[in-house]
């Protein structure tokens, strides 16, 4: 639990995910939309993958990926970060995080 928390901390944001994900793709671009640079860990394709998938299952991502970190804080997955999106909250986390500036 420790590396995805320490990875997790790492930027203001950061996304888990897997290489094949297309939805991922999609999250990834909407955050750079608002003017962020997410770190992107793909797990299928890091030597501790297995294990980072496991501990995200663990601290309740389901699926597992993508799993988005912003402010070093677990704020979901897909569903969470379009919901935020959708209401009008995703810019705010995102200015909080200091990831993006206005």
């Amino acid at each position: 639990m420790d590396m995805v928390m320490k990875f997790g901390a790492s930027s203001a944001v950061v996304i888990f995910t897997k290489s094949s994900y297309c939805i991922s793709h999609t999250i990834e671009t909407l955050i750079r939309s608002f003017g962020a640079n997410p770190i992107v860990y793909e797990l299928d394709t890091h030597p501790n993958g297995k294990q980072m998938e496991k501990t995200l299952i663990e601290l309740g991502c389901h699926p597992s990926v993508p799993a988005i970190f912003i402010g070093k804080e677990l704020v979901g997955g897909a569903n969470g970060i379009m919901s935020f999106n959708v209401r009008g909250k995703l810019k705010q986390l995102l200015i909080r995080a200091n990831a993006i500036w206005v």
